[in-house]
């Protein structure tokens, strides 16, 4: 064998093992415990509700960067920690940035629960967490992340403080 090829296979081995430890990490994606589901609220009762309109004035455009401006209004109005950078670091982790990526093969989803959107929710953390003044659908983009980060505040004290799957 050439160094040439020893080197490719190296690489490859190297990128499935990274894939591979990224899969079991990806498996603990936004599970809460039945103690969290049962003591969470919504978000602090005490703040404004922020309306989606207003996100959207705050927010430009129907992409990335827009759905981050967007969820970050809704997330200062709430009381919800985090920022720009925390937010785009872990929804490039969790799908790329797309919006409508689904898990398929982790254990919610052999469950029947996949992990879907941007930052990877699961249905009954989507509902736990879910923010008023968001879409109900959990591929929403802003609703997606604004919820994720509601989670994250409850569980982590922000989403800047998530490196790694949740």
């Amino acid at each position: 064998m050439t160094m040439a090829t020893t080197r490719t296979r190296i690489a490859r081995l190297a990128v499935t093992g990274l894939a591979a430890t990224g899969a079991a990490a990806a498996a603990l994606t936004l599970v809460p415990t039945n103690a969290q589901a049962a003591e969470m609220p919504q978000v602090h009762a005490s703040v404004v509700k922020a309306s989606h309109t207003t996100a959207t004035k705050a927010g430009s455009g129907n992409n990335l960067d827009g759905w981050i401006k967007q969820s970050l209004a809704i997330m200062k109005a709430k009381g919800i920690p985090g920022s720009y950078d925390g937010l785009k670091r872990n929804i490039m982790r969790e799908s790329g940035g797309n919006p409508n990526a689904q898990n398929n093969w982790d254990v919610n989803a052999k469950n029947g629960v996949p992990s879907k959107g941007l930052l990877q929710v699961i249905s009954p953390t989507f509902s736990a967490y879910h923010v008023s003044g968001t879409a109900k659908n959990i591929t929403d983009p802003v609703a997606n992340i604004t919820a994720a980060a509601n989670y994250a505040a409850h569980r982590y004290g922000s989403i800047d403080n998530v490196n790694s799957a949740y």
